[in-house]
């Protein structure tokens, strides 16, 4: 790795430094190196979703590395591709960065987003750098439907099941860690600073017959407020269904939370959640957390239940919210 600042390698050295030894895909016939790549989409549609992370607000130095930062800025984008029910094909990347920014850091950052990409079964094929005070970091996804009809949030009908596949309320927990000076349970707070999404799970979603799907990035019940909402349904929610782990048990006794709040409203696990018809053959993987019913909303205005009652305590991300 380049030693030094970005101020001292300047813009194209960071670029060589960035784009040098990426791999490619079958899907990228042009990649990092001319004005734009050209990424294959067979299916004749494109999946595509942007999202921002910003130093202070989505990441803190001191508690994650380059690397963490960049497996988790791709993580979260490729994610909401895959939860369309599209298959990730390709990512770009947009960096502003102050002069003073080791090159080390940038490197790690684009090593961190490169593994990230390969599990998903993608590639980073190009992006831009720019300088500013804040570090932020602006990540483009890309994917393809292979035939594919997408998997949107409005699909869900009353009698249909809802289903969770991946992690919920590991990433709240570990930033609860985090945020009181600790760094074990390891587990959790790797899964704060690395999400790990099911990715294949959400074309799978799609092949099996899901009506509605989205990642849960804010919240579970936030989440499957929108597809609520944009289906014209209310969903309830079976508490049963849900595991707590022991050691999220004991992190909660700790920290005097009910674990069931991080499960419930604890968002960045990026778990893919979705509704199926009540008759479809759903792989282990795919935890039945609850069911779709007919359009209702409860006392406070909401369109999710847990038990047949609304959640009250508080939860769930909002960018503009305190």
């Amino acid at each position: 790795m380049q030693q030094g600042t970005l101020g001292e390698v300047g813009e194209f050295g960071l670029i060589k430094v960035l784009t040098g030894g990426l791999p490619r895909t079958p899907a990228v016939q042009v990649g990092p190196g001319d004005d734009a790549a050209v990424v294959a989409a067979p299916d004749g549609r494109v999946v595509a979703t942007t999202d921002v992370l910003l130093e202070g607000r989505h990441f803190r130095r001191d508690w994650s590395t380059a690397y963490d930062v960049g497996r988790k800025a791709a993580a979260q984008n490729l994610a909401d591709v895959a939860a369309m029910g599209a298959a990730p094909t390709a990512l770009l990347l947009g960096l502003v960065a102050p002069a003073d920014l080791s090159v080390t850091w940038a490197g790690e950052l684009m090593d961190g987003l490169r593994d990230e990409c390969q599990v998903a079964g993608a590639a980073v094929v190009g992006g831009d750098v720019v300088r500013g005070d804040t570090i932020m970091v602006s990540i483009t996804a890309l994917g393809d439907l292979q035939g594919r009809a997408p998997v949107t949030r409005s699909g869900a009908r009353p009698g249909d099941v809802v289903a969770v596949a991946g992690w919920l309320g590991w990433s709240a927990a570990g930033l609860a860690v985090l945020s009181r000076g600790f760094r074990s349970p390891r587990a959790f707070v790797e899964a704060h600073r690395r999400p790990e999404p099911p990715y294949h799970a959400g074309p799978a979603a799609a092949t099996l017959g899901a009506t509605a799907m989205m990642d849960v990035s804010d919240g579970l019940v936030a989440d499957l407020g929108h597809i609520a909402a944009a289906s014209g349904v209310h969903i309830d929610l079976r508490a049963e269904r849900f595991d707590v782990p022991a050691q999220m048990a004991d992190i909660g006794h700790a920290v005097g939370v009910d674990p069931m709040q991080w499960v419930l409203t604890g968002g960045e696990d990026h778990a893919l959640v979705a509704t199926f018809p009540p008759d479809a053959d759903l792989p282990a993987r795919w935890r039945r957390v609850g069911q779709v019913l007919k359009a209702a909303t409860t006392p406070d205005g909401g369109r999710v239940t847990v038990d047949g009652a609304p959640w009250t305590t508080a939860g769930g991300w909002d960018h503009f919210g305190d």
